[in-house]
């Protein structure tokens, strides 16, 4: 089983500033974890999605974590920090939403702004939440001021 320290260290490490020292490490436990650690997994795809250097594959990555999460269960996600596996859905569904915006693929972001706005009512109220919301604002925003989407 993929050790949960393991995704804690290394998601650390680029959370602190240090992609090039994390990413490999995320890649090795990716590699390495089980197709029923759904948990392990979806957590890994989010993070591994954020460190692609083209817009393709960061979006793969997010479709990945979303097809995780759709196994994951309720208390699966509480090594880290997260008591209600409910409260990921909102990020991972605003990650994928401004993947496809800026893929030009306007009716599969609205689609997945939609499920992070249906997914907000998961979220406490804090600083986390309080981010994810201006995030889902911010892509509701861009989608339909038709901001131009940046292809890379």
């Amino acid at each position: 089983m993929t050790d949960w320290n393991d995704i804690i260290t290394a998601v650390a490490t680029v959370l602190e500033g240090d992609p090039t020292g994390g990413a490999p490490r995320l890649r090795a436990l990716w590699e390495s974890s089980s197709p029923d650690e759904h948990a392990q997994r979806c957590v890994l795809a989010h993070y591994l999605a954020d460190l692609q250097p083209h817009l393709t594959e960061e979006v793969r990555w997010d479709e990945l974590a979303l097809e995780e999460f759709s196994s994951v269960h309720q208390d699966d996600l509480r090594p880290v920090g997260i008591t209600s596996a409910a409260g990921m859905a909102p990020s991972l569904h605003l990650n994928l939403g401004d993947g496809y915006r800026r893929q030009g693929e306007i009716e599969r972001a609205r689609e997945q702004l939609h499920l992070g706005q249906t997914a907000l009512a998961a979220l406490t109220e804090d600083g986390y939440s309080t981010m994810i919301r201006k995030g889902l604002d911010m892509l509701r925003r861009r989608l339909d001021t038709n901001d131009p989407p940046s292809k890379s």
